[in-house]
């Protein structure tokens, strides 16, 4: 898949979410507020299949705890599109434009293996 593909994906998603809450009369309360804290809670949703787990690889992960990580990763997405949307913000462009700035923070040649946040590395 290119990026023209996902793109396109991107904004036949943002369309489908449009149409879903127009339907509803939903827009009046998707404003950038309710909608960030409708990602946050969504986000934390999609933890709990992951609780308890003792390393949290897949191989722990039956096929109910899969299907209720999609559905809450749908959730995510979708709260995600929906308040890009509504403050303007080209997703793919804003996510290729991070890719460069943590590319910057984090020089492969001095990171690599090891996950230590940006301002552990010193210079």
């Amino acid at each position: 898949m290119d990026s023209r593909e996902i793109r396109s994906d991107l904004i036949e998603l943002r369309d489908a979410l449009r149409r879903f809450a127009e339907e509803r009369d939903w827009g009046r309360f998707h404003t950038p507020k309710n909608l960030a804290t409708a990602l946050s809670v969504e986000a934390s949703e999609l933890l709990e299949p992951f609780q308890w787990l003792a390393t949290g690889q897949k191989d722990e992960l039956d096929e109910t705890r899969l299907e209720a990580i999609r559905q809450e990763m749908a959730d995510v997405l979708a709260y995600l599109v929906m308040l890009a949307d509504k403050l303007d913000v080209d997703l793919f462009k804003a996510a290729l434009e991070k890719i460069e700035i943590n590319r910057a923070k984090y020089p492969a040649s001095k990171v690599r293996g090891d996950a230590r946040k940006y301002s552990e590395y010193g210079d």
